[in-house]
């Protein structure tokens, strides 16, 4: 993430101020506004690689904001915050074109974790073939082998992989996969998650090979790729 140009679009000076500070301490610049309408100003410019926009602003509201820059063929990813969590309350957030979005009040390393998600995020998801380290996934014909050993997988371990190749590296949050993996739009208080990741796992580091897919105590996973 270092050198990514961050917008923050919060009126809240105390949760603006808090987030700039983290995201600085993580190389990362940091523009914050506190209204709608300086935010569409400063996003119109197409000069940040991500936006982190509260639902609630004076004058433009968070979600127009995002309809506007959407209208205006500006693409760059959007992060929604919002201290409702309703499930309607996400589903418009994401309708309006928002990418994420994180409920009020959150952790810091989830919202940290959140951006670098949409950091990383692959310019381009029509991608066919799909390669990490010794791991490669024909996304068309569902295959999925490592060093040349096919891993039978189900419906629903092939999407979990395919959503750690896209992102190598990276440590993702099990709210994360949650939504992404399952569509789950509020987060339960459940171990499907660990389940998964344990069986998919096993089929994915052998007796024999380099663990590829590791826990990453209190945060989540991630998918390792040697060098």
């Amino acid at each position: 993430m270092n050198g990514a140009h961050v917008l923050l679009v919060e009126d809240d000076s105390g949760i603006a101020r808090e987030i700039a500070e983290e995201l600085e301490s993580r190389h990362l610049a940091v523009t914050a506004v506190e209204t709608g309408d300086q935010g569409l100003e400063k996003a119109l410019s197409g000069a940040h690689d991500v936006l982190v926009v509260d639902r609630m602003l004076p004058g433009l509201d968070g979600l127009t904001l995002i309809e506007t820059l959407r209208a205006r063929s500006i693409r760059t990813p959007v992060l929604v915050l919002s201290a409702l969590s309703a499930v309607d309350d996400r589903v418009s957030g994401l309708k309006a074109g928002g990418d994420d979005y994180l409920t009020k009040p959150f952790a810091m390393e989830e919202l940290v974790a959140r951006i670098e998600a949409l950091l990383r995020r692959p310019d381009d998801t029509r991608q066919t073939m799909l390669r990490a380290g010794p791991l490669t996934m024909d996304l068309i014909d569902r295959r999925v082998e490592r060093d040349g050993r096919e891993i039978e997988l189900l419906p629903r371990e092939f999407r979990l992989l395919e959503f750690l190749m896209r992102r190598p590296g990276q440590v993702l949050t099990r709210a994360m996969m949650l939504e992404e993996v399952w569509n789950y739009r509020f987060i339960p208080q459940t171990n499907l998650v660990d389940v998964h990741i344990g069986k998919l796992r096993r089929k994915v580091d052998g007796p024999d090979e380099v663990p590829l897919i590791h826990s990453i105590r209190g945060a989540g996973f991630t998918l390792s790729v040697p060098d």
